[in-house]
């Protein structure tokens, strides 16, 4: 039987960071600016029970069986026809209405040591939100000095499964409360994206980036296009062209101008959500800050979207037996 929701921090006298059990969701993160002052980067609420009661879009969390959309809610594999819940019309998002957001995962392994590190553990049944197989999952979150790692693992007893997780926080490295993420810059090591249609399934192509308001092979402002992209960006990016290290590409640079503070992404996922707070609206989070549209971002690593019913994207597909692996580092500095 699960634990209640609580949230547990892990400390190493440079970082400190808060995680929830309930989604394995990281509730805050504190990190030095250029001056050594913590701030906490990550939009959130001051309770459990925000979490849990809403509205709460996905701040912080582990999203999955799959997550993003899936078109209409239905995929075919093997010749089994399965059904999801449409919880984001015409789509299913994010595992569901009750995906691993939502879930109470149990603490396996709780460790404050100098590289100190928290593992959870989920077993998801065969059927649940529509999905085949029952798969056991853990997730595990390990501070080394100024990096944040995060390993999620997932094993198929029974029967072949899409899995595709994604770290869903939101960042704003001038702070949670800071205003808008606008005058931050990013570098994605992407020549390409997926484009979407009117319901924002991507209709199968790989389009280059060259040329468009989607191009940050080099550094650029966010909020310098924006304007050219509808509500905001909100696309999955194919990472193709990024330096290697321990087996991970780079993925992205996020650098606030006025702190300094910088993050850097390596994964080993082969697309990232690149998406800019479009939906957020008035939501009161910690302290009684207001959080708006564009307040912040998120960099989710993941397979591409819908992928179960596009055979040219790479499979997210695991086999019973096989085991789904899913890194991401996220190492912080100031330059």
């Amino acid at each position: 039987m699960a634990d209640q929701a609580k949230i547990f921090e892990l400390k190493n006298g440079t970082m400190r960071v808060n995680i929830s059990n309930y989604g394995c969701t990281i509730t805050s993160l504190f990190v030095p600016d250029k001056d050594g002052k913590l701030g906490d980067v990550v939009l959130g609420f001051d309770t459990i029970e925000r979490y849990q009661k809403g509205p709460c879009p996905y701040f912080g969390c582990i999203v999955g069986r799959v997550a993003n959309r899936i078109k209409d809610g239905k995929f075919t594999l093997n010749g089994a026809h399965h059904s999801l819940p449409i919880n984001s019309p015409p789509n299913s998002l994010h595992g569901g209405r009750k995906g691993f957001d939502k879930v109470i995962w149990e603490v396996a392994e709780y460790n404050q040591s100098d590289n100190p590190s928290i593992t959870f553990k989920y077993q998801s049944q065969d059927g649940e939100e529509g999905y085949p197989g029952d798969v056991f999952f853990t997730a595990t979150y390990t501070l080394v000095n100024t990096t944040l790692k995060l390993d999620m693992e997932g094993v198929s007893k029974n029967k072949p499964t899409p899995i595709s997780l994604a770290q869903h926080t939101y960042w704003n490295l001038a702070g949670h409360n800071s205003g808008t993420i606008l005058d931050h810059t990013i570098q994605i090591w992407a020549n390409h994206l997926t484009p979407v249609d009117q319901n924002i399934i991507p209709t199968g192509e790989i389009m280059t980036v060259k040329g468009t308001p989607f191009d940050f092979t080099t550094e650029n402002e966010i909020g310098s296009r924006i304007h050219e992209v509808g509500m905001g960006y909100d696309h999955n990016y194919v990472l193709d062209c990024g330096d290697e290290k321990f087996g991970l590409k780079r993925a992205a640079k996020l650098k606030d101008p006025k702190s300094s503070r910088t993050m850097n992404l390596w994964t080993n996922a082969p697309g990232m959500q690149f998406y800019t707070a479009n939906y957020v609206n008035g939501i009161v989070g910690k302290g009684g800050a207001v959080y708006e549209k564009h307040s912040a971002l998120c960099l989710e690593t993941q397979g591409f979207p819908n992928a179960i019913n596009q055979p040219n994207f790479p499979s997210v597909v695991v086999q019973p037996g096989d085991k789904y692996q899913h890194t991401m580092l996220f190492e912080f500095s100031t330059e």
